[in-house]
């Protein structure tokens, strides 16, 4: 059974492709586009490692447009081995949280906050839905997530829709550009628990991250 609160606090190759251009000019605002972040060295992934001792999850975050209910963004939180959030094309970064081909390390639950407060603004709120799954699912949404490689602009459902359907137990998951219908495919799964939660203040995503990333240095 799914349940659900709000948190506030102030086709054919070539229709394939097409609709993925328009989706890049759609959701570079919200977060999904390509970013050329340096990736980071193994020993600094390695220090940043964080075990969180909370079950096994897997956490779909999706940014929708509180304007008009489209979806801006997708990434997922994966509790395994490690924690980590695979954000393909995504916008986030925190001096404190390296990354390597689109996947964040080092995600402690300060981190969680500032992921979430950063996309969640007066223009869009963050859809975020955890289900707790197998060691073995998760581990694998996690070697998934690791060995997927950078992904380009506006692919950010569709890659973590990709990630999805090879999990065991998730062979019915369809591909998608489209990060609502994604979630809620995935929110009609058995014990996932979605929260959304609001922020009431700058639209600029940029500052939001900015601000963030200060928050987390100190």
């Amino acid at each position: 059974m799914t349940s659900a609160s709000v948190l506030w606090h102030q086709a054919p190759p070539g229709r394939v492709a097409l609709r993925a251009a328009l989706l890049a000019g759609c959701v570079a605002l919200a977060g999904c586009a390509a970013q050329k972040k340096p990736n980071a060295d193994a020993a600094t992934l390695a220090a940043a490692t964080h075990v969180h001792n909370g079950p096994p999850a897997l956490t779909l975050f999706t940014m929708v447009n509180n304007r008009t209910g489209a979806g801006g963004h997708t990434s997922l939180m994966i509790n395994a081995s490690e924690r980590v959030i695979f954000d393909p094309a995504g916008s986030f970064y925190a001096d404190v949280v390296p990354e390597r081909n689109d996947v964040l390390y080092g995600i402690t639950p300060s981190v969680v906050l500032a992921y979430r407060g950063a996309h969640a603004r007066s223009t869009h709120h963050v859809v975020m839905q955890r289900l707790e799954v197998t060691p073995a699912q998760a581990q694998r949404a996690y070697e998934l997530a690791v060995s997927n490689g950078r992904v380009p602009g506006a692919y950010c459902a569709n890659s973590t829709a990709s990630i999805l359907r090879q999990l065991p137990g998730f062979e019915d998951m369809k591909v998608t550009f489209y990060p609502v219908k994604l979630s809620e495919q995935f929110g009609a799964r058995p014990g996932v628990v979605t929260t959304k939660y609001y922020e009431d203040d700058d639209p600029d995503l940029q500052k939001a991250l900015a601000e963030g990333n200060v928050t987390l240095s100190q």
